[in-house]
């Protein structure tokens, strides 16, 4: 699609004023106007963010257009419409969807050889000890590949958590849980006490401690790498999307 604007602005989003300012599903925040026009999502709802942050960084993507618009360079813009239009009409099934990995990597423990399991226990049980503090979330462990199911106390408040997310926040963590494997990671990177490149880190052990041994694959580094990239652009959001943290 051709560039069709000149000028990007960021205006307030009041409910006490009409048409720019007109309050829309996502309640009180900042448009993003382009000749003074708001932009709208796909589902042409208005595009109303949540912090001023995030609006001048989702400001700066449209302002970064040349000649052509380049959709899949905007990603602070994708995951701002994802939040409107799929995430905020479906709270509660994203939630869920999000929970489905609370059979969390973390408690799937290796047998041998005795290296991995010890840094399996290093490297794990200390954010599994932090979800217990937290949340009271007691997740159990055991070795094998084979499913079990976790306490069933754990499981509620941890969903409890998951629910108390707003939808722009909720639409980060949908995106980074099937990156990491690990509901207790992506939680870890929503409170802030893990960064992406420490929970992209934590969530490719098993990797790693293979490259160890046996040499580095070429493909699954690429792949690697493309995961962390798009695990920052969430971190990103994340944070942007924060009024405690608008960094």
């Amino acid at each position: 699609m051709k560039r069709f604007y000149k000028e990007v602005t960021v205006s307030f989003t009041s409910p006490l004023v009409g048409e720019v300012g007109a309050r829309s599903a996502a309640g009180e925040g900042y448009s993003i106007l382009l000749d003074g026009r708001p932009v709208k999502t796909p589902m042409k709802a208005a595009l109303t963010l949540p912090t001023l942050a995030l609006a001048e960084a989702v400001a700066d993507e449209w302002r970064g257009q040349g000649d052509d618009i380049a959709p899949q360079y905007m990603v602070l813009t994708k995951l701002a419409n994802t939040a409107l239009d799929r995430v905020a009409p479906l709270q509660d099934a994203v939630a869920g969807q999000v929970m489905s990995f609370v059979n969390d990597l973390l408690c799937y423990r290796a047998d041998h050889p005795a290296a991995l399991v010890a840094r399996q226990s290093g490297e794990w049980d200390p954010l599994l000890a932090w979800a217990a503090e937290c949340y009271g979330a007691h997740l159990q462990t055991r070795s094998g590949p084979v499913h079990f199911d976790q306490p069933e106390e754990a499981v509620a408040v941890l969903r409890q958590a998951v629910a108390a997310y707003d939808p722009f926040q909720l639409t980060a963590l949908a995106s980074a849980v099937p990156i990491l494997g690990s509901l207790v990671l992506t939680l870890a990177l929503a409170e802030g006490r893990l960064d992406a490149e420490a929970a992209f880190a934590l969530s490719q052990l098993d990797e790693r401690f293979q490259a160890e041994r046996w040499g580095e694959d070429q493909e699954a580094a690429e792949r690697a790498a493309a995961l962390l990239a798009e695990l920052k652009a969430v971190e990103r959001f994340l944070k942007l999307s924060s009024p405690a943290d608008p960094a």
